[in-house]
């Protein structure tokens, strides 16, 4: 599959399971798309990863980021 993801989730996108903010998308053939908090994306991603023409963006590491720049004890 051709195609751009967009550069970057934000935090109006919501994961289509749970509602939380999305750190995982799947574009899938004919435009479908699936977002993913990262709890779900988790849960979902290596049968994402084993299908064909799928296009994955996974910024799920950027909750790890979040998590230290607001740390108090930092």
């Amino acid at each position: 599959m051709t195609g751009t993801l967009a550069p970057e989730l934000t935090v109006a996108d919501r994961c289509d399971r749970c509602g939380a903010q999305a750190y995982v998308r799947a574009r899938l053939a004919d435009d479908l798309e699936l977002l993913f908090c990262g709890h779900h994306g988790r849960e979902h991603l290596d049968k994402l990863k084993a299908m064909e023409d799928v296009d994955i963006l996974d910024e799920s590491h950027r909750l790890t980021a979040e998590a230290v720049a607001n740390d108090p004890l930092r």
